[in-house]
């Protein structure tokens, strides 16, 4: 091999070099990002589940309360058609009276802590604060809000697969980019990646926006 086809070999080797290490430090970073986005959309999928568990126990609680509720009202309209049909007097319709009173107030109250558990205490104001949780009151998450929590993270889940997907085949484009022995598509290649790379990324961020956002109140 003569010197001046060493000499003509050696930018062609150095600008190959400088290629793939300029594609190597570009899928590094997008690499990086699709990790940072898979521990996004695994951390969310774990909190969505627990939201639909969450949501699932509050509707079961409502389910409790309203069995109770139509037990006292079922109590109070019996007694209270004893004493329209007037089969109770004396002090025995009195006191029949004072428990149809005390049932009403039951009744009413089980209907305000079945709100409460619906819609949450941020919702229903602190003067319908009706339900403790360990001996606190307006701690109560609503079923419905649960349910637009457990929402919201399941777009947001969506929204991450789509960030994987474009980060992922980013990566399979430096892949190729780095092995092309075509100059021109190398570079076709490259571009891709970085195409690929730059939505991926920007939908990992509008995944992990919309997560955050996820509407939950306490």
């Amino acid at each position: 091999m003569t010197e001046n086809e060493t000499n003509r070999q050696d930018p062609e080797e150095e600008q190959k070099k400088k290629f793939e290490i300029l594609c190597g430090v570009v899928i590094a970073f997008f690499a990086a990002v699709l990790a940072v986005t898979d521990l996004g959309g695994s951390k969310f999928g774990d909190d969505e589940i627990i939201a639909h568990n969450e949501k699932a126990n509050a509707y079961q609680w409502y389910q409790s309360k309203s069995i109770k509720q139509s037990l006292a009202e079922g109590q109070r309209d019996l007694l209270k058609s004893f004493l329209e049909a007037g089969a109770l007097h004396g002090k025995a319709a009195e006191q029949t009276r004072k428990t149809v009173e005390k049932l009403d107030r039951e009744a009413a109250r089980y209907a305000k802590e079945k709100k409460e558990i619906l819609l949450g205490s941020a919702a229903v104001g602190k003067e319908n604060w009706v339900q403790d949780i360990d001996g606190t009151f307006g701690k109560v998450v609503g079923a419905k809000q649960w349910e637009a929590h457990a929402e919201a993270l399941g777009e947001a889940g969506d929204i991450f697969d789509y960030a994987t997907l474009f980060l992922q085949l980013c990566i399979v484009l430096g892949a190729i980019a780095i092995v092309m022995q075509i100059g021109r598509m190398k570079w076709v290649f490259f571009v891709g990646m970085v195409a690929f790379g730059i939505i991926g990324t920007v939908i990992s961020v509008m995944a992990y926006l919309k997560a955050f956002s996820a509407p939950l109140g306490g």
